[in-house]
């Protein structure tokens, strides 16, 4: 068996969220959240990933790390993570601590999604130069990956001078925990398959997602590094994150889902249309987007047949559903969720591509 074979021979499945706004209080949206996480955590979903926003509607959780200490205290089995930490709006010590509270707060089942961050916005806000942001991103993992086996932080670079800090805690799990990569961008999926980092993949249609992980097998099958940040995972996960909604039958789920995609991409576009910019407009209209399966609704039968296709057709290995978004109620979210895990999860395979 190929390396390449190993990346299609299983399949998972987690959660991607944003939290965002949906005027109700915020402690009562935190106790939706954690109600649902509580319902995955036994219906066998692999791990939770949480977006870190700011000054936003699309979220009220800006710290993730957080709701995901809450998380853990309300789960046993669901590993938990943010997808990402943008590293460069963050003090490494501060967030290498953290890190290490949350994998030990979970007993190991922490994923640690890291990123540098895309909205200019809010990288203003944090007086974040996203021109130099992937020079830190990268003195950070140098940064973080040394002190998680050493303990301490010796280390002077262009954008951080530290001289024997002693850290006094590790992570967990050894030697760190998985690391994540969220990227649509292909120029960016060399250096992530070199790494064999987890990925996800979001917002284009199947045949771009093929593309984008064709191209991360073929980079990983050769030249994957045995030192790489990511190299004591053996199999990386390759994920499709969906907007997800499931009714009784097709015309329910499109009818009760249409108007709450609306909301979510009020909710998302809010700091890049405040800005004047336009940069979303192709996620703009559910209409578009569901039937082209970029937006996943309709009965249990037909969303199987959807996520399966998606499957068979771009070559994940996992798949990352967002069931809770726009302003659906709590009781939509929890049937929706309901029927996916009890009706469509364990009636899909492993892909063929």
């Amino acid at each position: 068996m190929t390396q390449a074979n190993t990346l299609n021979d299983t399949l998972q499945f987690g959660l991607f969220d944003w939290i965002e706004w949906d005027k109700s209080a915020p402690h009562d949206i935190f106790e939706n959240r954690l109600k649902m996480l509580e319902y995955a955590d036994r219906a066998g979903f692999y791990s939770y990933h949480l977006a870190e926003h700011h000054i936003t509607p699309l979220s009220v959780s800006p710290s993730p790390s957080v709701f995901l200490a809450a998380a853990a205290q309300r789960t046993s089995r669901l590993r938990l993570g943010p997808l990402v930490f943008l590293l460069p709006f963050y003090n490494p010590i501060r967030l290498y601590h953290e890190i290490c509270m949350l994998d030990n707060l979970s007993n190991g089942r922490l994923d640690l999604g890291v990123g540098r961050g895309v909205s200019p916005v809010e990288a203003e806000k944090f007086d974040v130069d996203l021109e130099i942001s992937w020079d830190v991103f990268n003195e950070q993992m140098d940064l973080f990956t040394t002190g998680f086996s050493t303990g301490a932080f010796n280390h002077h670079g262009k954008h951080y001078d530290y001289e024997d800090i002693e850290l006094w805690i590790k992570p967990f799990q050894k030697p760190y925990p998985p690391l994540w990569y969220a990227s649509n961008n292909l120029e960016t999926v060399p250096w992530m398959a070199q790494h064999g980092f987890n990925t996800c993949h979001v917002f284009a249609d199947n045949a771009a997602t093929k593309e984008h992980y064709d191209l991360y097998k073929q980079v990983w099958n050769a030249e994957r590094m045995s030192d790489g940040l990511n190299s004591h995972v053996a199999v990386p996960k390759l994920g499709l994150v969906r907007h997800v909604y499931v009714a009784n039958t097709d015309e329910q789920a499109r009818s009760e889902c249409r108007e709450a995609f609306q909301a979510w991409f009020h909710n998302i576009n809010f700091l890049w249309e405040k800005a004047g910019y336009d940069f979303l407009n192709f996620i703009r209209d559910f209409d578009d987007l569901e039937p082209r399966e970029i937006v996943i609704t309709g009965s249990p039968e037909t969303v199987r047949e959807k996520v399966q296709r998606a499957i068979d057709e771009t070559g994940i290995n996992y798949f990352c559903p967002i069931l809770a978004w726009g302003d659906l109620t709590p009781d939509q979210v929890m049937r929706s969720m309901g029927l996916f895990a009890d009706e469509v999860m364990p009636n899909l395979r492993p892909g063929t591509s």
